[in-house]
């Protein structure tokens, strides 16, 4: 696999989990059906006459009309690739007469626009970047424009697939969200650790451990109390075993353990072995105290610390090397998948959830087709020449071809778990400070996730 998520995987992965209609979409839609009816188109132009063409997004996206040098991305990390994006940009704007950007409206701004402007007959961009949580409830509002509407039938979207990729939506005659069909990242969220502290301490590689079935949570946890140091004998650790993001960690433990919350119909918070997982973490933070406290003031220094050589185990990802570096660091980085729970099973465990956001045109954009197009070459700024996406760029991240093998391995191997899109407020804060024991959670907690799941499966 080339580490994208082949359309047919990804189709597959979400039609069987998204059997809906959401009940409270249909108790709306007389409402939203009216709201959609009155909707009028809006469009904006340059004083010269070039349509001024917006995505809403929630991060700065490259390379835009206003973008006129590569070195404006402060995270170039391939200079050839990002000069061919620049120089699509400038012939986007010449082939169809139009400036194309991109507005940070930050993740809750977007939310918050789709659900003020578009119903009012003036969507604030003609084109939304969406996580599925909220493109889909979108969709089901007729708030966006579907690509048959937009004549899309028989183009490479709703066929080859070559360029741009459809989300098919259970109980959708036709389809609305599009995303890139080939992307040259791993989409998965590894257990990198700091191979030259594994060496200092003595311990074997979690890679030669994971290749012979021997690298579980047990393991791992022992690993943590070796690697966790007070290093100025204040009586606090300077380096801790772990570090890195609440929600990432549950989620990859989740699998590890053969388990999840919100899989399919019923709630599996209070299942045994969801338990199991919230105790491990409660361990490791609580009782162990080998896990770097949680800073909920600043969420990127959770990723942080690990470039500073200040965490033994963290979270890794493309991003995040991309961001905080990785062969460039002075020392030496391993990757390995997550350890194997109780419950779990080396062979059968999952190793990520699909990672990808997608696109829709709101209703109300004057010409959406043009839209589209635009969007359409943007994305496919390698003209059809997979051999200059970033699977390479990808690859020099993880520093070496074992790395990288084991992070392919695991976006090869994606699971599904819905539980942070059912809007339940649920998060480990207050397992990770102590503030709340794992058995008080679920009984907080599971009641909420089986209505949450009641109302999106039927």
């Amino acid at each position: 696999m080339k580490l994208i998520y082949k359309s047919s995987l990804f189709i597959l992965i979400l039609s069987v989990c998204f059997v809906f209609c959401f009940a409270a979409c249909t108790k709306k839609s007389a409402k939203v059906e009216n709201t959609a009816a009155e909707i009028k188109s809006s469009a904006r132009y340059t004083e010269d006459g070039r349509r001024i063409i917006t995505m809403g997004t929630w991060y700065d996206r490259y390379y835009m009309s206003k973008h006129t040098s590569i070195e404006e991305d402060p995270s170039l990390a391939n200079p050839r690739t990002a000069a061919l994006r620049l120089a699509k940009i400038r012939e986007i704007e010449e082939k169809y007469h139009v400036v194309f950007n991109s507005v940070n409206l930050t993740f809750d701004g977007v939310q918050e626009s789709i659900k003020l402007s578009i119903p009012e007959g003036k969507p604030d961009v003609d084109l939304y970047e969406v996580d599925i949580q909220f493109g889909i409830p979108a969709v089901l509002n007729h708030l966006a424009l579907s690509l048959e509407e937009m004549g899309l039938a028989g183009t490479d979207v709703l066929t080859d697939q070559k360029v741009m990729k459809y989300l098919g939506l259970s109980g959708q005659k036709e389809n609305y969200l599009f995303s890139p069909a080939v992307y040259g990242g791993t989409s998965a969220y590894v257990l990198a650790f700091n191979a030259d502290m594994i060496r200092a301490a003595g311990l074997p590689n979690p890679q030669d451990l994971w290749d012979r079935g021997e690298w579980t949570w047990e393991r791992w946890r022992q690993y943590l109390k070796v690697l966790t140091k007070d290093t100025s004998g204040d009586g606090l650790p300077e380096i801790y075993g772990f570090s890195g993001y609440w929600n990432n960690l549950l989620t990859n433990l989740l699998f590890s353990n053969g388990t999840g919350i919100a899989r399919g119909t019923k709630e599996e918070l209070s299942d045994p072995k969801t338990l199991e997982v919230l105790r491990f973490i409660y361990a490791i933070y609580n009782t162990d105290k080998t896990a770097r406290p949680w800073d909920q003031s600043n969420w990127e220094i959770n990723n942080r610390l690990y470039a500073e050589g200040l965490s033994g185990f963290w979270i890794g990802a493309d991003w995040i090397f991309n961001e905080q570096g990785g062969k460039d660091l002075p020392f030496e980085i391993g990757v390995v998948p997550w350890p194997t729970g109780p419950s779990g099973n080396k062979v059968s465990n999952r190793h990520s959830q699909p990672q990808t956001n997608w696109y829709f045109i709101p209703r109300g954009v004057e010409n959406p087709r043009l839209v589209y197009d635009v969007i359409f070459d943007w994305v496919n700024w390698y003209n059809n020449d997979e051999n200059l996406t970033e699977e390479q760029w990808s690859r020099n991240l993880y520093m070496n071809s074992r790395n990288f093998d084991y992070a392919t391995m695991m976006a090869g191997k994606p699971g599904f778990d819905l539980w942070e899109s059912l809007g339940t407020s649920f998060n480990l804060v207050p397992l990770i400070t102590g503030a709340a024991e794992p058995d008080e959670l679920v009984r907080e907690y599971a009641d909420r996730f089986q209505a949450a799941l009641d109302m999106f499966f039927n």
